[in-house]
């Protein structure tokens, strides 16, 4: 399965009791629709919380605001909450990420992978 949408807050890298690395985040994925007979479009989001076991490292560039897509499965969490209400929460376990767009930084680095790169060149007076 694959969804498409941004990180809500930055990723955090946790460590189990059997101490494998595991990498929890949470998008919203937006979709737009008309229902049958009426004019009006409809906005809809939909939250996931997600969990990446491959590589830790990926929680220093998953930050809010992020656009990712996700390859992966999709689960659903059903427990009864204090009020002993049925509350339900989606989950997707992702086998890949591949990020689109990142936001926009307000410091002068970024985290991203690309950022070594984008950094590293100089400006200089080239005529071109």
């Amino acid at each position: 399965m694959e969804i498409t949408g941004r990180l809500t807050a930055d990723a955090m890298a946790n460590k189990t009791r059997n101490d494998n690395s595991v990498v929890n985040f949470s998008v919203a994925v937006n979709d737009r629709f008309k229902p049958k007979g009426s004019t009006e479009i409809k906005e809809l989001t939909t939250y996931f919380d997600c969990s990446y076991w491959l590589n830790a490292k990926a929680a220093n560039w998953l930050k809010k605001g992020t656009m990712v897509q996700l390859y992966g499965r999709a689960g659903i969490n059903v427990y009864n909450n204090m009020d002993g209400k049925a509350v339900g929460r989606l989950t997707f376990h992702v086998n890949d990420i591949k990020p689109l767009v990142f936001p926009k930084s307000n410091g002068s680095s970024s985290n991203s992978p690309e950022s070594s790169q984008a950094n590293s060149t100089e400006t200089d007076d080239l005529p071109f």
